[in-house]
């Protein structure tokens, strides 16, 4: 984990903060919206987003759930990697809370860029600035192909310019008005929230865009460290607040006004004329930030789902050699799509508004959800674990009320984003319950003498001098069917050693162990990896790796048995072997397994497979196609006819 240090805090700013660093650009408009500014509102709305920042963000991200980290790693999915023993039902709310944020990603590029650059319509009125939102969305995306490390770089100083600048701009205003600091104070959030309860939900709504980037905090724990993020949250949350009160007093100087706040951004009416192209310079870039902050979010999170077994295998790229920086291809191009689909479908940030925060509510409560659990482990006292669900639950709650009020505005554009997602990540979950289901396995002692005598068998022309089998065995005591009839029954393969690998994915997210079994020393050996949810599986690589190290120290021989070979210390060829399960029968499954199983095939067939998911060198590699399940005769009632 990262240590407390200047540089650590500096790129902690330039990291995690982008999206809830960049909520000043909407939160104050949308709160008002198109009401009369009046005294109460705004005031009211201060102390809401004062209030919402301390318990959401501060006490319950910054402080509580910190806490949970898995090796110094953060994020929905290493939580539930640490909880998920527990209970069997903890998927569910992982899931649910990955997904929301998946479609958290695909909303919050649009409408931070979008709130930047209309700023520039203070100074072009009718300008369209959808074109120059594309433009620089399309561009973000191409560049993720060639890795963001040195651009990255700059993130931190540029993130501590705009935080300095927001505290600054929201100074200059506050001393005309020192009284406005009275806001702070929950009276005055409690009396806006009771005066109209019918619009309070919409209010809360908008309140909620002001802690939008609290996952954040959590999912880049491993990139920054606790202590990091903690203390760099103090001077954050103050530019925030100062920036907040800032504009509150603009508004108050219009008390008794109705306007157009797509045309008078308070955030940027605040500025100096002659600082205002400036400002939104700084704004736009900080956009960009905070919307590539949540693209590189994006892919972690895919990466994470795929070796959970949550997500169809994909290919998953290493653009640059820093760690934890990784592409994926198919998650990228969706995302920009999306994004460009968000701006074209909304086109101003206004509107956006509307369908931003109801995805991130759920996700929010996926992650309470889980941390109450990770309470129970670490024994927390029960009245403590039931004060935290209660409290956060209801917080949580209101606001999910609150931004349900948005859902024909625009909220069911991400929740139908996020229910497709789900629909993907669940069908993974369930399809591999249902293959495990149908899977036999055998006592692997039995074929021992068997696999030896056929191996040292002449008749039967070789296969290979070295032949690897994918096992998903847990204990060496025990083999798929499938494989034994593969070796001995579909074309015997005959070979000089056998070799059985095993793959586990661990909750520890960076583990890299192996464990080696001789179950027939020279002719059959068991290889074990134990691969943290953040390796990639590279298992070509590793297993080579491993080879060498067993040649290195003795323990086995691989140079080729063929004579002429031998004689020259010639290595042994080396041949995987792939079985993939394929649905030929669907006897004995409900309507709803059958469902799940074929949208299984479907995205079974444009995903990656398991060879090229594995690492494999495709030219050594056999795929053999075994049916998932096979009808027993005993159940076929046949006549025969004299």
């Amino acid at each position: 984990m990262q240590r407390l240090s200047a540089a650590g805090l500096l790129i902690s700013l330039g990291i995690i903060y982008g999206d809830i660093g960049t909520s000043p650009l909407y939160v104050f408009k949308a709160i008002v919206g198109k009401t009369a500014i009046n005294e109460l509102l705004v005031l009211g709305g201060v102390s809401c987003i004062f209030w919402t920042l301390t318990l959401q963000t501060t006490i319950k991200y910054v402080i509580i759930t910190l806490q949970a980290d898995n090796k110094g790693e953060g994020g929905i999915f290493s939580l539930f990697s640490l909880v998920r023993r527990r209970a069997k039902w903890l998927v569910i709310p992982a899931v649910i809370g990955g997904c929301a944020l998946l479609a958290d990603g695909i909303i919050t590029p649009p409408i931070t860029i979008s709130s930047a650059i209309e700023g520039l319509q203070t100074y072009y009125p009718h300008m369209h600035t959808e074109v120059v939102v594309i433009c620089i969305i399309a561009a973000l995306f191409i560049i993720q192909q060639f890795g963001t490390s040195l651009v990255g770089k700059a993130f931190g100083p540029m993130m501590f310019i705009w935080f300095t600048m927001m505290g600054v701009l929201g100074v200059s205003f506050i001393i005309e008005m020192p009284s406005v600091f009275k806001a702070l104070n929950p009276f005055y959030g409690i009396r806006l929230l009771t005066s109209d309860p019918a619009h309070s939900f919409v209010i809360l709504g908008a309140v909620f865009l002001c802690t939008t980037g609290a996952e954040a905090l959590y999912s880049d724990l491993g990139h920054c460290g606790r202590g990091n993020i903690q203390i760099s949250w103090i001077y954050v949350k103050s530019c925030l607040v100062l920036n907040y009160l800032g504009q509150a007093v603009w508004l108050l100087h219009h008390n008794g006004t109705s306007m157009d706040l797509n045309l008078h951004n308070p955030f940027f009416e605040i500025m100096p004329q002659w600082f205002s192209l400036y400002g939104i310079g700084i704004a736009t870039i900080a956009a960009i930030i905070a919307s590539q902050a949540l693209i590189s979010g994006s892919y972690t999170l895919i990466a994470e789902a795929v070796r959970l077994n949550l997500w169809p295998k994909v290919r998953i790229n290493y653009p640059t050699e820093q760690k934890g920086q990784l592409y994926v291809p198919s998650t990228n191009w969706l995302l920009c799509a999306g994004c460009i689909g968000v701006t074209l479908l909304f086109e101003h940030s206004d509107r956006m508004e509307a369908a931003y925060g109801l995805s991130i509510t759920v996700a929010m409560l996926m992650t309470t959800i889980l941390v109450s659990r990770f309470l129970a482990k670490r024994k927390f006292p029960q009245y403590i674990i039931v004060i935290f669900l209660i409290v956060y639950i209801w917080i949580e709650l209101t606001f999910l009320s609150g931004n349900l009020v948005k859902f024909v505005n625009g909220g069911w554009f991400t929740l139908s984003v996020g229910a497709f997602l789900f629909s993907i990540m669940w069908t993974s979950h369930i399809a591999r319950k249902i293959r495990n289901r149908y899977v036999k396995f055998i006592a692997i002692e039995d074929y021992y003498s068997i696999i030896k005598e056929l191996s040292d068998d002449e008749s039967v022309p070789k296969y290979a001098s070295q032949l690897v089998y994918l096992t998903s065995a847990n204990f060496n005591s025990e083999i798929e069917s499938k494989i034994i009839y593969s070796i001995l029954q579909k074309q015997p393969k005959r070979a000089d050693v056998y070799w059985l690998v095993h793959v586990d994915v661990v909750d520890e997210p960076y583990k890299r162990e192996y464990e080696v079994d001789f179950l027939v020393p020279n002719k059959l050996i068991r290889i074990d990896f134990k691969l943290g949810f953040r390796i990639e599986q590279q298992i070509n690589m590793l297993f080579r790796k491993v080879v060498e190290d067993l040649v290195k120290k003795g323990e086995v021989n691989i140079t080729s048995k063929y004579k002429s070979l031998n004689r020259h210390k010639i290595v042994g060829d080396f041949r995987f072997v792939v079985i993939e399960k394929i649905m030929s029968r669907s006897h004995g499954l409900s309507f709803y397994e059958k469902f799940v199983m074929n949208f299984y095939v479907v995205l079974k067939k444009i995903s990656l497979s398991e060879e090229r998911a594995f690492g494999l060198d495709l030219s050594f590699v056999t795929v053999e196609k075994v049916p998932l399940m096979i009808t027993d005769p005993e159940t076929v009632e046949m006549q025969r006819i004299s």
